[in-house]
């Protein structure tokens, strides 16, 4: 059967419908084809009597939407389509799915589905009238290729054909919706950090995650269909997901899936400069990557010999696993090293008793603004997130004869990956030896509380809550009269980073606390 050719015409022709029909009956089994748009069947599927399963398959060609491929399947009852049919129509972009039912050792009616650029009563697909095989009036590849055509002419063209990555971005949350669209907001600004085009976010709320998809399958199903209509390829979670879930949501979408962590990770690749921050990301990359191998490469471990006399050879997991975990202690001895200079350089810094001053805040905050300002530096400062990764540190002479060095971390956000903030150990143990924390406030954002606490209790997790922290409300300039009469309060300086008259007070609070603490730290005289 599979040296058959289908005329591109029919959907099936008479004679492979009854031939299939008679094998699936013979076989008490589902039994499908996937057949090109050329005619050609590409292969034949054998399920058993419920249903059947489709392969992965490979990519689609020439910049189509559609795969170019469609699924004939039989099916041993009246019945026509149903949910999975659907869902397999839309994750693998189908040209289109039939199901042929059969009666007795003959085939009976076709029912088939395809796929349609614009919704219709809440629905992205359409169904043609049942007919049998031997009466089928519409050209198959004339009506493919009118679905093409329509495809193209309202995909936004200009966005498709710019090289970036075209997201939907993804929430499955069990906090109050408004944290949800707050998170789903953050994961906006972190996609166009990385330079990805936001096409639509999609929130599900649940009580809990699904196991293996993490959100509902009919969510799953109107997703895969709201990328083929925008021409979506990247599925970007604002959670992070298990390995298992990775592999489960790419094999029934048949997109690229990352989450909020390697998106993360991403970034921080791309924008690290220094030798120390490059391994740093890339040792947070390793560690990230080790647990999503997959086990099912075990084809090596069957080829071995000698029954009882040597245990099975050595897998391309267990290999690749081993080199990972090579390069993981080569990079850790390297940041040993490069940690032992840094230190070396804070005791050259302590002997001439320089006081330091950090800023801490969370990303985009404007702390790199703000130390441009105060030191006249050309540190790049953007509007978006983890604009700057690497530590840097400059002098800056305060009115009253005063000495200090101001420095700038990477900024903050809310669930930061665990392995990221131990692969910035090193770096994050600058703060430890800061006088005084300035935490930067971005004042004009609407979730400013809840970014500060995030500041907070990471401050707290390194450790750093002793040290004496001064709160700066940074973009006050972006505030109305009134909201800038109402934001200071409980001693917080507010301040516009990017303009050097209103930082006087921050000079001169930060100058008062050292001087303080010098003289708190005088031996007693007695």
């Amino acid at each position: 059967m599979a040296q058959k050719r289908i005329a591109p015409d029919e959907i099936i022709d008479r004679d492979t419908a009854r031939a299939l029909a008679a094998i699936s009956s013979e076989l008490n089994r589902q039994v499908g084809l996937l057949v090109h748009r050329s005619g050609q069947i590409e292969a034949v599927l054998v399920g058993d009597f419920n249903r059947i399963t489709i392969p992965a398959l490979p990519g689609s060609g020439s910049g189509s939407r559609l795969r170019g491929l469609r699924c004939i399947h039989t099916v041993l009852s009246a019945s026509g389509l149903n949910e999975e049919d659907i869902m397999d129509l839309a994750c693998l972009r189908l040209d289109m799915i039939s199901v042929l039912s059969v009666r007795g050792d003959l085939p009976d009616l076709l029912y088939t589905a395809h796929l349609i650029p614009q919704r219709d009563q809440d629905r992205d697909w359409a169904e043609l009238e049942p007919v049998h095989p031997a009466n089928q009036s519409v050209s198959c590849i004339a009506l493919i290729e009118a679905l093409e055509e329509e495809f193209s002419r309202s995909r936004p063209l200009r966005e498709v054909d710019s090289g970036k990555d075209r997201a939907i971005l993804v929430s499955v949350s069990t906090s109050p919706r408004h944290e949800a669209e707050e998170s789903m907001a953050e994961l906006a600004e972190l996609a166009r950090s990385a330079g990805v085009i936001v096409l639509a976010e999609v929130i599900q709320r649940r009580r809990q995650m699904h196991p293996r998809f993490i959100l509902g399958r009919g969510k799953l199903v109107e997703i895969m269909l709201m990328s083929v209509r925008l021409g979506a390829n990247l599925l970007l979670f604002d959670q992070e997901l298990s390995p298992s879930q990775t592999r489960s949501v790419t094999d029934h979408t048949d997109l690229r899936v990352i989450d909020r962590t390697q998106l993360i990770l991403d970034i921080f690749a791309g924008r690290a400069t220094s030798r120390e921050g490059k391994l740093q990301i890339e040792m947070a990359q390793l560690k990230y990557l080790l647990p999503q191998l997959t086990t099912r490469d075990d084809a090596l471990s069957r080829l071995t010999g000698g029954i009882g006399a040597r245990g099975p050879g050595e897998t391309r997991l267990e290999i690749d696993k081993r080199r990972i975990n090579d390069r993981l202690a080569r990079l850790s001895k390297e940041l040993e090293n490069v940690g032992r200079q840094r230190y070396h350089r804070r005791r050259r810094r302590r002997k001439r008793e320089v006081p330091v001053i950090s800023l801490v805040g969370y990303t985009n905050a404007g702390k790199s603004t703000l130390l441009n300002t105060l030191t006249d530096s050309g540190i790049l400062a953007e509007d978006m997130l983890f604009a700057t990764l690497d530590p840097t540190s400059r002098r800056l002479r305060f009115p009253e004869d005063m000495e200090v060095i101001v420095t700038d971390t990477v900024g903050f956000i809310r669930n930061l990956p665990a392995g990221l903030l131990k692969a910035f150990a090193s770096t994050l143990e600058e703060l430890h030896e800061a006088d005084v924390l300035v935490h930067v406030i971005d004042r004009s954002n609407p979730s400013w509380r809840q970014q500060a606490e995030v500041v907070d209790s990471l401050l707290a997790e390194l450790e750093l809550d002793d040290i004496p922290c001064l709160r700066v409300l940074n973009k006050m300039d972006l505030l109305d009269a009134e909201e800038r009469e109402s934001a200071v309060k409980d001693g917080d300086i507010a301040i516009s980073a990017n303009k050097r008259e209103s930082l006087h007070p921050l000079i001169e609070r930060a100058q008062t606390m050292l001087r303080g603490l010098a003289q708190a730290q005088q031996p007693f005289a007695g």
